[in-house]
């Protein structure tokens, strides 16, 4: 004979419990599956996706001995830096910004 889990609060079976991935596959078979969508309702749900970020280590530049307030320099020209990749601008460009 077969012996059922049960939780301790609810007489749910444990088989009888629905995962978040299966919640999640069910919503997305409904959506496949309604045929009443419209060009505005696609619009609405269009996702828009920040470009590919480029990562340069810091540490390179801070290699060896140097003072606070050299760091602090450094520290602040990668932060321009970032901001200025953060705009769009290549690596040429920011080196003629600078």
């Amino acid at each position: 004979s077969r012996v059922n889990s049960r939780l301790s609060s609810d007489e749910l079976l444990l088989e009888d419990l629905e995962t978040e991935g299966e919640r999640q596959l069910k919503s997305l078979l409904h959506q496949q599956l309604d045929t009443t969508a419209s060009i505005e309702q696609c619009k609405s749900k269009r996702r828009c996706f920040a470009p590919a970020a480029v990562y340069k280590p810091f540490g390179e530049e801070a290699a060896g001995a140097l003072t606070l307030s050299q760091f602090q320099a450094l520290q602040e020209s990668d932060k321009e830096t970032a901001s200025l990749r953060e705009l769009g601008l290549s690596d040429s460009e920011i080196l003629l910004w600078k």
